[in-house]
Protein backbone atom coordinates (compact mmCIF):
# COMPACT_ATOMS: atom_id res chain seq x y z
CA UNK A 1 0.00 0.00 0.00
CA UNK A 2 1.29 3.86 -0.87
CA UNK A 3 1.30 6.18 2.21
CA UNK A 4 2.40 9.35 2.08
CA UNK A 5 6.52 10.28 3.60
CA UNK A 6 4.55 12.07 6.40
CA UNK A 7 2.90 9.04 7.20
CA UNK A 8 5.53 6.58 7.03
CA UNK A 9 7.73 9.15 9.42
CA UNK A 10 4.95 9.19 11.73
CA UNK A 11 4.98 5.09 11.93
CA UNK A 12 9.14 5.48 12.59
CA UNK A 13 8.37 7.84 15.27
CA UNK A 14 5.75 6.14 16.70
CA UNK A 15 7.90 3.28 17.63
CA UNK A 16 10.86 5.41 17.79
CA UNK A 17 12.74 3.78 15.30
CA UNK A 18 14.09 4.46 11.50
CA UNK A 19 12.37 3.69 7.70
CA UNK A 20 14.96 2.32 5.35
CA UNK A 21 15.26 4.38 2.63
CA UNK A 22 16.25 2.55 -0.80
CA UNK A 23 17.20 3.55 -4.25
CA UNK A 24 16.24 0.84 -7.03
CA UNK A 25 17.60 1.20 -10.67
CA UNK A 26 16.24 -1.96 -11.76
CA UNK A 27 13.26 -4.25 -11.70
CA UNK A 28 14.90 -6.40 -9.94
CA UNK A 29 16.16 -3.89 -7.44
CA UNK A 30 12.16 -2.78 -6.77
CA UNK A 31 11.43 -6.27 -6.16
CA UNK A 32 14.15 -6.55 -4.06
CA UNK A 33 13.01 -3.92 -1.66
CA UNK A 34 9.55 -4.78 -1.29
CA UNK A 35 10.14 -8.35 -1.12
CA UNK A 36 12.12 -7.50 1.98
CA UNK A 37 9.81 -5.14 3.47
CA UNK A 38 7.18 -7.58 2.97
CA UNK A 39 9.01 -10.38 4.33
CA UNK A 40 9.80 -9.09 7.74
CA UNK A 41 6.56 -6.91 7.66
CA UNK A 42 8.67 -3.21 7.82
CA UNK A 43 7.59 0.07 6.46
CA UNK A 44 9.76 1.12 3.40
CA UNK A 45 10.99 3.95 1.44
CA UNK A 46 11.04 3.03 -2.52
CA UNK A 47 13.01 6.12 -3.89
CA UNK A 48 14.70 7.24 -7.32
CA UNK A 49 17.49 9.79 -7.71
CA UNK A 50 17.30 10.66 -10.87
CA UNK A 51 20.42 12.51 -10.90
CA UNK A 52 22.69 9.61 -9.78
CA UNK A 53 20.70 6.96 -11.44
CA UNK A 54 19.54 8.16 -14.55
CA UNK A 55 22.54 6.88 -16.39
CA UNK A 56 21.24 3.47 -15.75
CA UNK A 57 17.51 3.88 -16.55
CA UNK A 58 14.87 6.38 -17.49
CA UNK A 59 13.23 8.26 -14.50
CA UNK A 60 10.31 8.16 -16.31
CA UNK A 61 10.25 4.33 -17.21
CA UNK A 62 11.52 3.28 -13.63
CA UNK A 63 8.65 5.49 -11.81
CA UNK A 64 5.40 3.22 -13.32
CA UNK A 65 7.26 0.56 -12.35
CA UNK A 66 7.70 1.59 -8.61
CA UNK A 67 4.21 2.75 -8.36
CA UNK A 68 2.88 -0.32 -9.81
CA UNK A 69 4.39 -2.98 -7.50
CA UNK A 70 4.74 -0.50 -4.29
CA UNK A 71 0.42 -0.12 -5.13
CA UNK A 72 0.35 -4.43 -4.58
CA UNK A 73 2.75 -4.27 -1.24
CA UNK A 74 1.17 -5.62 1.80
CA UNK A 75 3.56 -3.26 3.94
CA UNK A 76 3.18 0.77 4.10
CA UNK A 77 5.72 1.90 1.47
CA UNK A 78 6.19 5.71 0.18
CA UNK A 79 7.28 6.33 -3.34
CA UNK A 80 9.97 9.19 -3.17
CA UNK A 81 11.91 11.27 -5.65
CA UNK A 82 15.42 11.34 -4.19
CA UNK A 83 17.92 14.34 -4.68
CA UNK A 84 15.15 16.22 -7.28
CA UNK A 85 17.44 18.87 -8.46
CA UNK A 86 14.36 21.29 -10.15
CA UNK A 87 10.93 21.81 -10.01
CA UNK A 88 10.40 20.10 -12.94
CA UNK A 89 11.96 16.91 -11.78
CA UNK A 90 9.69 17.61 -8.51
CA UNK A 91 6.69 17.71 -10.87
CA UNK A 92 6.89 15.06 -13.01
CA UNK A 93 7.78 12.59 -9.79
CA UNK A 94 4.16 13.98 -8.34
CA UNK A 95 2.51 13.99 -11.64
CA UNK A 96 3.89 9.79 -11.25
CA UNK A 97 2.22 9.63 -8.29
CA UNK A 98 4.82 9.88 -5.87
CA UNK A 99 3.99 10.37 -2.23
CA UNK A 100 7.38 11.79 -1.21
CA UNK A 101 9.98 14.36 -2.98
CA UNK A 102 13.00 15.64 -2.11
CA UNK A 103 13.84 18.93 -3.23
CA UNK A 104 17.84 19.47 -2.86
CA UNK A 105 18.57 23.04 -3.12
CA UNK A 106 22.06 22.40 -0.65
CA UNK A 107 24.76 23.67 -3.40
CA UNK A 108 22.58 27.12 -3.78
CA UNK A 109 22.65 30.27 -1.63
CA UNK A 110 20.02 29.70 1.48
CA UNK A 111 17.73 32.41 0.32
CA UNK A 112 17.36 30.63 -2.90
CA UNK A 113 17.28 27.15 -1.40
CA UNK A 114 14.24 28.62 0.68
CA UNK A 115 12.40 29.88 -2.09
CA UNK A 116 12.92 26.43 -4.57
CA UNK A 117 11.51 24.28 -1.00
CA UNK A 118 8.55 26.64 -0.73
CA UNK A 119 7.30 26.53 -3.89
CA UNK A 120 8.52 22.72 -3.85
CA UNK A 121 5.91 22.45 -0.90
CA UNK A 122 3.77 24.21 -2.20
CA UNK A 123 2.98 22.03 -5.45
CA UNK A 124 3.45 18.91 -3.45
CA UNK A 125 0.78 19.99 -1.26
CA UNK A 126 -2.00 19.54 -4.08
CA UNK A 127 -1.27 16.22 -5.13
CA UNK A 128 -0.64 15.33 -0.87
CA UNK A 129 2.77 14.82 -0.97
CA UNK A 130 5.01 15.15 1.99
CA UNK A 131 8.53 17.18 0.76
CA UNK A 132 12.24 16.86 2.30
CA UNK A 133 15.09 18.67 1.74
CA UNK A 134 18.58 19.54 2.76
CA UNK A 135 20.78 22.27 4.65
CA UNK A 136 24.40 21.14 4.61
CA UNK A 137 26.05 19.07 2.18
CA UNK A 138 26.67 15.15 2.10
CA UNK A 139 29.04 15.48 -1.32
CA UNK A 140 29.58 13.12 -4.35
CA UNK A 141 27.39 10.60 -5.83
CA UNK A 142 26.68 7.07 -4.65
CA UNK A 143 29.38 5.26 -6.74
CA UNK A 144 31.90 7.05 -6.10
CA UNK A 145 34.52 6.94 -2.98
CA UNK A 146 33.51 8.83 0.10
CA UNK A 147 36.66 10.83 1.89
CA UNK A 148 38.09 11.46 -1.37
CA UNK A 149 39.07 14.83 -1.27
CA UNK A 150 37.22 18.01 -1.12
CA UNK A 151 35.71 20.42 0.91
CA UNK A 152 31.86 19.21 1.41
CA UNK A 153 32.36 17.14 4.06
CA UNK A 154 32.92 20.09 6.02
CA UNK A 155 29.97 21.81 5.43
CA UNK A 156 28.01 20.64 8.52
CA UNK A 157 24.66 21.62 8.87
CA UNK A 158 23.86 24.44 11.90
CA UNK A 159 21.12 24.01 13.97
CA UNK A 160 19.85 27.15 14.02
CA UNK A 161 19.93 27.61 10.27
CA UNK A 162 18.36 24.52 10.21
CA UNK A 163 15.29 25.29 12.49
CA UNK A 164 15.41 28.79 10.43
CA UNK A 165 14.49 27.03 7.37
CA UNK A 166 12.60 24.65 8.53
CA UNK A 167 10.06 27.33 10.03
CA UNK A 168 10.40 29.13 6.28
CA UNK A 169 9.62 26.06 4.17
CA UNK A 170 7.19 23.81 5.76
CA UNK A 171 8.68 20.43 4.99
CA UNK A 172 8.25 17.32 6.72
CA UNK A 173 11.84 16.20 6.71
CA UNK A 174 15.53 17.51 6.95
CA UNK A 175 18.34 16.34 5.46
CA UNK A 176 21.00 17.51 6.89
CA UNK A 177 25.13 16.96 7.28
CA UNK A 178 26.46 15.64 10.80
CA UNK A 179 29.45 13.43 9.13
CA UNK A 180 27.79 11.49 6.50
CA UNK A 181 28.97 11.34 2.83
CA UNK A 182 27.61 9.59 -0.43
CA UNK A 183 29.27 6.57 -1.67
CA UNK A 184 32.01 4.14 -0.19
CA UNK A 185 34.00 5.13 2.84
CA UNK A 186 37.59 5.09 2.43
CA UNK A 187 37.97 5.79 6.32
CA UNK A 188 35.49 5.39 9.72
CA UNK A 189 33.18 8.16 9.67
CA UNK A 190 33.09 10.32 13.01
CA UNK A 191 29.70 11.18 13.49
CA UNK A 192 28.60 14.46 15.50
CA UNK A 193 25.69 12.66 17.24
CA UNK A 194 24.83 15.71 19.97
CA UNK A 195 24.05 17.49 16.42
CA UNK A 196 21.45 15.38 15.49
CA UNK A 197 19.93 15.83 18.47
CA UNK A 198 20.21 19.19 18.66
CA UNK A 199 19.00 19.85 15.12
CA UNK A 200 15.72 17.54 15.95
CA UNK A 201 14.89 19.49 19.25
CA UNK A 202 14.79 22.79 17.05
CA UNK A 203 13.51 21.83 13.62
CA UNK A 204 10.59 19.37 15.39
CA UNK A 205 10.96 17.25 12.21
CA UNK A 206 12.36 14.18 12.02
CA UNK A 207 16.47 13.86 10.56
CA UNK A 208 16.98 12.26 7.36
CA UNK A 209 20.38 10.35 7.05
CA UNK A 210 22.03 10.17 3.92
CA UNK A 211 25.23 8.43 3.56
CA UNK A 212 23.84 5.56 5.12
CA UNK A 213 26.45 2.65 3.64
CA UNK A 214 29.07 1.80 6.07
CA UNK A 215 28.12 3.22 9.38
CA UNK A 216 27.96 0.69 11.48
CA UNK A 217 24.81 -1.13 13.62
CA UNK A 218 26.23 0.72 16.76
CA UNK A 219 25.62 4.61 15.01
CA UNK A 220 23.10 3.45 13.01
CA UNK A 221 21.23 3.01 16.63
CA UNK A 222 22.79 6.39 18.28
CA UNK A 223 21.37 8.37 15.31
CA UNK A 224 18.30 7.39 15.50
CA UNK A 225 18.01 7.42 19.01
CA UNK A 226 18.66 11.24 18.68
CA UNK A 227 16.09 11.94 16.02
CA UNK A 228 16.76 10.27 12.62
CA UNK A 229 13.64 8.74 11.12
CA UNK A 230 14.52 7.72 7.49
CA UNK A 231 18.04 6.69 6.45
CA UNK A 232 19.43 6.53 2.82
CA UNK A 233 21.04 3.38 2.13
CA UNK A 234 22.24 2.18 -1.62
CA UNK A 235 26.18 2.12 -1.89
CA UNK A 236 26.96 -1.15 -0.35
CA UNK A 237 23.60 -2.97 -1.55
CA UNK A 238 24.92 -2.53 -4.93
CA UNK A 239 28.16 -3.52 -4.18
CA UNK A 240 26.98 -6.28 -2.07
CA UNK A 241 25.33 -7.82 -5.55
CA UNK A 242 28.27 -7.27 -7.60
CA UNK A 243 30.73 -9.01 -5.45
CA UNK A 244 28.08 -11.79 -5.21
CA UNK A 245 28.06 -11.53 -8.89
CA UNK A 246 31.97 -12.25 -9.03
CA UNK A 247 31.33 -15.02 -7.00
CA UNK A 248 28.84 -16.74 -8.90
CA UNK A 249 31.03 -16.23 -12.07
CA UNK A 250 34.02 -17.62 -10.74
CA UNK A 251 32.51 -20.74 -9.11
CA UNK A 252 30.40 -21.37 -12.31
CA UNK A 253 31.70 -23.80 -15.17
CA UNK A 254 30.33 -23.86 -18.70
CA UNK A 255 27.83 -21.18 -20.12
CA UNK A 256 26.97 -18.10 -18.31
CA UNK A 257 23.48 -16.61 -18.67
CA UNK A 258 22.00 -13.27 -18.22
CA UNK A 259 19.40 -13.95 -16.33
CA UNK A 260 21.15 -16.41 -13.68
CA UNK A 261 23.32 -12.79 -13.21
CA UNK A 262 19.75 -11.07 -12.53
CA UNK A 263 18.96 -13.55 -9.76
CA UNK A 264 22.06 -13.19 -7.92
CA UNK A 265 21.70 -10.00 -7.70
CA UNK A 266 18.33 -9.95 -6.52
CA UNK A 267 18.99 -12.40 -3.88
CA UNK A 268 22.25 -10.66 -2.65
CA UNK A 269 20.33 -7.35 -2.97
CA UNK A 270 17.09 -8.62 -1.01
CA UNK A 271 19.40 -10.14 1.95
CA UNK A 272 21.16 -7.05 2.63
CA UNK A 273 17.94 -4.99 2.89
CA UNK A 274 16.32 -7.63 5.05
CA UNK A 275 19.59 -7.36 7.17
CA UNK A 276 19.23 -3.20 7.04
CA UNK A 277 15.90 -3.27 7.89
CA UNK A 278 16.36 -5.17 11.06
CA UNK A 279 18.90 -2.59 12.06
CA UNK A 280 17.12 0.16 11.56
CA UNK A 281 13.91 -1.08 13.93
CA UNK A 282 15.81 -2.59 16.36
Amino acid sequence: MIVSLRTILRIAESIGSAVGAFNATSFDGVRAILDAAEEINKPAVLQFAPAAHEVYIPFKKIGPVMMFLAERASVPVCVHLDHGSSLSEVKTALDMGFTGVMYDGSGLPYERNVADTMAAVEVAGKYGASVEAEIGCMGREESESANGGGTCESRYTDPDTAARFVKETGIDALACSFGTVHGIYLSEPVLDIPRIKEIREKTGVPVVMHGGSGISDEDFRKCIKNGVRKINFYTYAAKYAGDAVCSYIGEKSGNIFGHDLFVTMYESMKKTFIDTMKVFSS
